[in-house]
């Protein structure tokens, strides 16, 4: 089983393949299987080193589709792209997805619920043996925005991120098959996320890989917006990649992007600034 990916190294550049018609940036450009595959293709040659591929929307507020229509846009995207070699995760809040996607080639598990969206799926990930991304989320797309609270954020943050990754372990997950993602966008105001980026050594001291995954979220379209209101997702792509720049100096595991080539650079140069 493939794990070269988890090794120590400078930060990787997850690309995302949105398989879907309703993603809040690039919904409906991949949503032919033929097209995420060339875009996967696409990513690589810009220097990816994972392929985030997934069939369902986790915008707020965005419907469902159904277990075998999500298997029916991801499976074909999948065994193609790891066929050629590439390093596919499967973005995925169900168990039975997880597992159609592991049977097809995906090396790893990208599930935003932390495992709590499906009573099966740590068990599941943890009889597959694949690495496991473990994000911290507080409830469904429809509600996780409605009115999100913290006391302090990052603290709870963490200690959630801990049951969670002790809720994995239960469940039979290796510890060194863990990766964390603080789940920006998920359950947090604007606010709630530039509290947490800050701290986000917080996160690296739980002592397993993070993956910072912010492209093109709506907090840094309020942050960019003018007169016509927040700026669009495709026109914070640059803003993304001073994320990336903060998640190569402080060596964290990956980052998830919608545009490679610019998060490859800037990482390569934080990188440089570490040596």
């Amino acid at each position: 089983m493939r794990t070269d990916f988890l090794t120590p190294g400078p930060t990787r550049v997850m690309g995302i393949v949105n398989v879907t018609p309703d993603s809040f940036s690039d919904g409906g450009d991949f949503f032919d299987p033929q097209a995420a595959i060339a875009h996967g293709r696409q990513l690589l040659a810009e220097g990816a080193s994972i392929l985030d591929v997934g069939g369902e929307s986790t915008r707020p507020g965005a419907t469902r589709p159904g277990t075998g229509e999500e298997l029916r846009r991801v499976t074909d995207v999948i065994g193609t792209l790891a066929a050629e070699g590439a390093v596919v995760s499967v973005d995925t809040m169900r168990a039975e997805v997880a597992r159609e996607a592991v049977r097809h080639g995906a090396a790893l598990v990208n599930d935003v619920s932390g495992g709590l969206a499906d009573p099966a799926m740590l068990s599941t990930v943890a009889e597959l043996g694949v690495p496991y991304v473990l994000t911290h989320w507080r409830g469904s797309d429809g509600i996780m925005q409605a009115d999100p609270h913290y006391d302090d954020v990052v603290d709870e943050v963490v200690d959630e991120l801990q049951a969670g990754i002790a809720r994995a372990e239960a469940a039979g997950i290796a510890r060194d098959r863990l990766i964390l993602d603080p789940g920006f966008g998920f359950a947090k105001t604007a606010e709630h996320n530039w509290e947490l980026i800050g701290s986000i050594d917080s996160i690296q001291q739980l002592g397993l890989p993070v993956l910072l995954g912010v492209s093109r979220k709506a907090f840094l379209g309020a942050l960019l917006a003018d007169e016509n209101g927040p700026r669009p997702p495709v026109g914070r792509d640059a803003a993304t990649t001073a994320f990336s720049v903060t998640a190569g100096i402080l060596g964290l595991w990956a980052v998830r992007t919608h545009a490679v080539r610019a998060n490859v650079d800037v990482i390569a140069v934080a990188d440089r600034m570490r040596a």
